[in-house]
């Protein structure tokens, strides 16, 4: 590969990193005058849009299959209207930085997951003590949260649910049809579009005095860190592979947290940047092969 050739790389993945870090502080900004079943399906109905775009233009057709839309239907519930719905609705209440650092246990995760459910995968001492590393750092997060009691407690744990959600979708996508992936995540936002429409419908409170940041948050969320993440997401992989896209889970908290903490002056102790160090090291942990 020429420097050029990796260097462009790299551009990609700070850009992702850039999109996705900041979606929790976006999130933070619609939900102040956006109720979260509306910023979701707002969000989800303009990434399905850029989506479905993108593939037009590049000649592409949605496949006709019952197993395929069976497929999308698992991931659309799984992998982005439930776990969208429960960030949002956390993030009422827990602070974009903690929420975006919380997500990052998402990994650890995974790789427990993937020990009982995908051949080949299996955890070791490493990987176990990176895992107890992990949800350390998550206690140390969602102490000062559940202090808040009440609906707190169910903001900080939907956040983590999320997590799980995406974890288990990880595992999912293995054993569901294979498709174009650009397809495959322009079905699935589809499908999560129209699965949280009747939800916006009926539960959705009528929208009274929406603040203009929370209209451009909703809207950036929707073509940026939904749609156009999506694309460079598929972009990267194809040019670099999964394991150089695996470096994000280093650099998405941090961006989420710093966005947080300077942007929305949402409030900074020392706890916070133990529990980040504390998880990321687990995170690195999980990747020392001996």
């Amino acid at each position: 590969m020429t420097p050029r050739f990796v260097l462009i790389n790299w551009v990609l993945l700070m850009v992702l990193v850039a999109l996705w870090g900041t979606s929790f502080m976006s999130t933070a900004i619609a939900v102040q005058s956006i109720d979260p079943i509306s910023t979701v399906f707002y969000r989800l109905t303009l990434g399905a849009a850029v989506l479905s775009l993108v593939v037009l233009a590049r000649g592409e057709s949605l496949p006709r299959d019952w197993a395929s839309w069976g497929g999308f239907t698992v991931m659309a519930i799984v992998g982005n209207a439930l776990p969208f719905f429960l960030i949002t609705w956390g993030q009422q209440r827990v602070p974009s930085g903690v929420a975006g650092m919380i997500m990052a246990i998402m990994p650890l995760l995974t790789m427990v997951l993937a020990h009982y459910f995908v051949v080949g995968e299996t955890l070791n001492r490493y990987k176990l003590f990176g895992f107890a590393l992990g949800i350390t750092g998550v206690t140390l997060l969602l102490g000062p949260v559940f202090e808040g009691g009440g609906r707190a407690v169910l903001s900080g744990m939907a956040i983590l649910a999320a997590a799980t959600c995406y974890a288990v979708n990880v595992i999912l996508i293995k054993r569901l049809p294979r498709n174009s992936p650009m397809v495959s995540a322009c079905g699935v936002l589809i499908v999560a579009s129209l699965l949280m429409l009747p939800f916006w419908l009926v539960l959705a409170p009528e929208d009274h005095a929406i603040i203009p940041e929370s209209k451009f948050a909703v809207i950036w969320l929707g073509i940026g860190p939904t749609g156009i993440a999506t694309i460079i997401l598929f972009v990267v992989i194809d040019r670099a592979g999964p394991t150089f896209l695996s470096t994000i889970n280093y650099l998405i908290p941090v961006v989420a947290f710093l966005c947080g903490a300077w942007l929305l002056s949402e409030p900074v102790t020392w706890v916070h940047f133990l529990a980040l160090a504390t998880i990321l090291g687990g995170i690195g942990m999980t990747r020392v092969r001996r």
